[in-house]
């Protein structure tokens, strides 16, 4: 991702605490081990059978295992927390880190209420804490250009975006985890896939103004949902259909389409276990083009991308607004689902 500045500590990594060591958690451990911008030198967890797994685990060699979230919070040289934990409790979590003077990763999505996330994001920004975001799609080699490409007007006017995010992972989980529970993960096809293109809806035309969404049970016994299908407005009159299942085989697909052409990234397999990405490129007046892009480590690149700006590097990628905008977003994409109605998004000020 880039070298640190020459400050004082610049050449030593942000030293992190990690809170939860489940599925993802555990990835998370993996990509640290790897980088030489951070270090895992904490870790908290409460589910009991995870923990009598956690002592046996190479990943944790080294590293302190504590008892509670708040006993992580008080390791004096711990800089930073990466939170692998329920969306319900990542609001809270973030104010408590940021107050004890710890930068924060918190994993998608930042929060479930547009109030929380703008509280969760103030106290950042009153304690000078950096806020990273798990939405690690933004770090795909494919999607930079892709953004790059639609700034300098190549694609001309971007009309419409189309992208679909489904899995059938969830299946291997125990009935009763938190990730099917409509309490700590409602819309299930949201909160697990979904809010990731609806980010990269967001990074491409900025905040959504209103949106209409329908989830259904079609597939499965997931009491918060597997089907779902979103469309979201933006001002100007541009549209994302967004399509989020959790109970079909691996499909991830992105697509922006342009007055002077467009543009298609499809996922070769899940991104927990990345193979590339085949690409196809059609512009206006030309034969298609089609490439295919090697897999890169973007959950990889997304933490370091965290720890570079803790750093005093280049500022941390996603900004509050846009943090703002995509929790808004899930909000009212929420209250269509209740409603069946259109719902206006609080757009950020």
């Amino acid at each position: 991702m880039g070298s640190f500045n020459q400050t004082s500590n610049a050449s030593q990594p942000v030293k992190i605490g990690l809170v939860g060591y489940g599925w993802w958690g555990k990835i998370i451990a993996s990509q640290i081990k790897t980088s030489p911008f951070l270090e895992l030198v904490a870790i908290t967890e409460v589910d009991n059978a995870i923990l009598q797994q956690m002592g046996s685990d190479p990943l944790l060699n080294g590293v302190e295992v504590v008892a509670s979230f708040d006993a992580l919070l008080k390791i004096a040289q711990l800089e930073a927390v990466i939170l692998c934990t329920p969306h319900l409790f990542h609001a809270d979590q973030i104010v408590s880190a940021a107050q004890a003077g710890k930068h924060v990763f918190c994993e998608k999505p930042l929060c479930l209420t547009f109030s929380d996330a703008k509280r969760a994001i103030q106290i950042c920004e009153e304690k000078k804490r950096v806020l990273g975001i798990g939405h690690e799609r933004r770090f795909e080699p494919s999607v930079i250009d892709l953004r790059q490409a639609i700034k300098a007007g190549t694609f001309g006017t971007i009309l419409q975006i189309e992208a679909n995010f489904s899995q059938d992972k969830f299946f291997a989980l125990p009935k009763d985890n938190w990730r099917l529970s409509n309490k700590h993960a409602p819309v299930g096809p949201l909160t697990a896939t979904g809010i990731h293109l609806v980010d990269l809806a967001i990074a491409v035309l900025g905040p959504a103004e209103s949106v209409w969404a329908r989830l259904a049970t079609r597939g499965s016994y997931f009491e918060n949902g597997d089907t779902l299908g979103i469309m979201l407005a933006f001002p100007g009159g541009a549209n994302a259909l967004i399509s989020a299942m959790l109970a079909t085989p691996f499909e991830g697909r992105f697509a922006v389409y342009g007055s002077k052409g467009w543009f298609e990234i499809r996922d070769r397999k899940h991104p927990e276990n990345p193979a590339g990405w085949d690409i196809k490129r059609v512009m206006q007046g030309q034969e298609p083009e089609i490439s295919f892009a090697e897999q890169s480590p973007t959950v990889l690149a997304n933490l370091e991308a965290f720890a570079i700006a803790i750093r005093g590097g280049p500022a941390y990628p996603v900004t509050h607004q846009e943090m703002l905008a995509n929790v808004a977003a899930l909000e009212a994409i929420m209250k269509s689902v209740i409603s069946k109605k259109i719902e206006t998004i609080a757009l950020p000020a």
